[in-house]
């Protein structure tokens, strides 16, 4: 079938398939119908035109919460030499260090906003790498970039430091940096003998800042790892009442089993939301020379849905040394979320790991297609879970505001000036 031209002026879009978690608090997908009016849904109207919608499958705009614009598109110019962890983090160094300006940053976050808009993305965290003097840099830029989005994307960022880097007085600048761009305090966590100390250092700055935490976790295949026990117990320990997120956590996926599932009752009783990143790990983990991979990194969604724990999915990086793919589409997170963690023939509403698991994560407005909402639609041409995973759904409707938006995706040659080899 092909999407119907939507009209102008007040409308209600009949047989439309939809998240029922939405509209009611309702498990799984719906069927029913929209009116808009005003930019805004609204009860039904007997003058409203109706439009025949076939069993189309529509969304509220996407909740993209764990990104990493400041990297964003680095590809041409700093690959990954190998496809390796070690590589991704040698390259952007490299790259940050000798070309990361107010200007360049400022370029590759706007290719990457537009990609996401145009795709219907409508809120986004991105972490912000923040060891000095880069945090000045970006922190600074941060803010005018949020309010030149306003109105299109919510922007939200966290820092991200190396957990070594809590115990230095720098440290403390940065959270203040953060803190004054209404931001998130971030870290990435890796065994140390000082890991503790480096946590409570953390939870210190951010308790007194007010400020919610959302950590870069176990990003690796040694089955020995497992430092996001240690962030849980941490977080119960000092009753931390903010909000924490932790993602990737794919040792948990090769770990014992025992000791796994422990961990993940941990984890449940701190209340730390989980945000799982599919595509970049399966890019990342255990990639060796000539070696076909054996474990693909993803963590232990089903395990986690099970104990209450709220899981999201996300982009993570986009063209750049991490991931060399992406185009910031939650479309495509969603369908390979799907396939590589067998969401298909769940008992769990994964619709709400795109939507309303990431707004309460983040505090962004929760997604909803009641009335008075604002009019925002992923509208696809698809009736069912198999159609839409089927195809890339490159003719959907995007609705901002109950009208349909511009989808036409930025031209990468616009980065072709910045793209000269370092």
């Amino acid at each position: 079938m092909a999407l119907p031209t939507l009209p102008e002026g007040l409308i209600r879009l009949d047989n439309l398939t939809v998240p029922a978690h939405c509209l009611d608090g309702g498990v799984g997908m719906v069927t029913t119908s929209l009116t808009i009016a005003g930019g805004e849904f609204a009860d039904d109207a007997s003058d409203a035109t109706p439009v025949d919608m076939r069993g189309a499958m529509a969304f509220p705009g996407f909740i993209d919460m764990h990104t990493h614009l400041d990297k964003g598109h680095i590809w041409p110019r700093r690959s990954n030499p190998d496809g390796s962890f070690e590589g991704a983090l040698v390259a952007v160094r490299g790259d940050s260090t000798a070309r990361w300006s107010a200007e360049d940053v400022r370029a590759r976050m706007n290719f990457s906003l537009k990609s996401a808009y145009a795709h219907g993305t409508r809120a986004i965290r991105t972490h912000l790498d923040s060891h000095a003097p880069q945090d000045a840099i970006s922190w600074g830029l941060f803010p005018e970039v949020r309010a030149e989005w306003e109105g299109r994307i919510d922007l939200q960022a966290a820092c991200l430091v190396a957990c070594d880097y809590a115990l230095t007085d720098a440290f403390q600048t940065t959270a203040d940096l953060t803190a004054g761009a209404g931001g998130v305090l971030g870290m990435v966590t890796y065994p140390s003998a000082d890991l503790q100390a480096q946590l409570d250092a953390f939870f210190v700055a951010a308790e007194a800042r007010g400020l919610d935490a959302d950590f870069h976790v176990d990003e690796t295949m040694d089955p020995t790892v497992n430092t996001l026990r240690d962030i849980a117990q941490t977080v119960i320990d000092r009753g931390f009442e903010r909000r924490v997120t932790v993602g990737h956590l794919c040792s948990l996926s090769v770990m014992d089993e025992t000791e796994a599932l422990h961990t993940l009752d941990v984890v449940a009783r701190a209340g730390l939301r989980v945000v799982s990143l599919p595509m970049c790990n399966m890019y990342l983990q255990d990639r060796h020379a000539a070696r076909t991979p054996r474990n693909r990194g993803i963590t232990l969604v089903h395990e986690m849905a099970a104990r209450g724990i709220p899981v999201c999915f996300a982009s993570d990086n986009t063209r750049d040394p991490f991931y060399a793919y992406g185009d910031m589409d939650m479309l495509e997170v969603m369908r390979e979320a799907t396939r590589i963690g067998h969401l298909d023939h769940s008992v769990f509403d994964w619709t709400r790991a795109y939507l309303g698991h990431p707004a309460a994560a983040c505090g962004f407005e929760a997604p909803s297609l009641a009335p008075c909402a604002p009019a925002d639609l992923v509208i696809c041409n698809a009736r069912s879970w198999t159609e839409l995973f089927a195809r890339p759904q490159s003719d959907r409707i995007v609705l901002r505001n109950g009208r349909p938006v511009d989808r036409t995706l930025p031209d990468y040659a616009e980065l072709d000036h910045l793209m000269e080899p370092s």
